[in-house]
């Protein structure tokens, strides 16, 4: 019987952006029989099923109906997704990743973290993290995308949906010794604050800063700066500043 219940599919990361991106273009004429059976033969098994269940035409066609219910609830016109999201790379992504790992940019992970090209903004506590990956998209009754976003060294339980225009955007940049002329005041950074349950990267403001000659450490410079979320100011040195692409 056609309509008899079938198992749970586990689709993979790249399988769901295709689907995602097929509902887009071609719409309900992703539940038609005949196209699900195509994509099911297309996909291969993933390897985070058990017992390598291999995925069937009905557990695609299920996938689609509830897309079609959610776009339906959501959505007063049929967008598509900008080129930047569905474009996006799936970065190194882990659902074992260690649950909290941020530490100053200009530290020897500096190197590991330069493949990620993106960072969002958490709404849990206005800091910047950056993305391992984009895992989906939706847009709102108001017309406002929002992309599921998985945070770089954070499990899925952390994920969130990020407003695209207001949190998410080109990771800031770490900034050598020899670089602290880029920094000037006014400028908006992207400053390391240690607060006192935890070390967070969050948007300030530089209001002063106190030029000094460099030594073998480094820039003994010294940034006074204000952060936009609670206005309180601080005292930080090049290490903990990071400033944006445009500058």
């Amino acid at each position: 019987m056609d309509d008899a219940p079938v198992p749970i599919a586990c689709f993979t990361q790249s399988e769901i952006m295709e689907m995602e991106n097929l509902f887009e273009e071609f719409g309900e004429e992703t539940l038609g029989q005949e196209f699900c059976q195509d994509l099911a033969t297309s996909f291969s098994v993933s390897p985070g099923c058990s017992g390598n269940m291999s995925v069937g035409w009905k557990e695609v066609r299920d996938w689609f109906q509830t897309k079609q219910k959610e776009s339906a609830a959501r959505v007063t016109s049929s967008p598509v997704a900008p080129r930047g999201i569905n474009a996006l790379p799936e970065a190194s992504m882990s659902n074992n990743a260690p649950q909290n790992s941020i530490v100053p940019r200009g530290d020897t992970v500096a190197a590991d973290l330069s493949e990620l090209t993106y960072e969002a903004k958490s709404s849990k506590d206005d800091a910047w993290y950056d993305v391992a990956a984009f895992l989906t998209y939706r847009v709102l009754s108001s017309g406002e995308l929002e992309a599921r976003v998985r945070f770089s060294g954070f499990g899925n339980e952390e994920d969130e949906w990020v407003n695209v225009k207001k949190g998410i955007r080109k990771r800031s940049i770490p900034l050598e010794p020899s670089e602290c002329y880029r920094v000037r005041v006014g400028d908006l950074v992207l400053c390391f604050q240690e607060r006192s349950d935890q070390a967070v990267y969050c948007d300030a403001h530089v209001i002063e800063i106190q030029r000094r000659l460099h030594d073998i450490k480094g820039c003994r410079c010294i940034f006074v700066v204000r952060y936009d979320h609670d206005h309180g100011e601080e005292k930080v040195n090049l290490k903990r500043l990071c400033c944006r692409p445009a500058q």
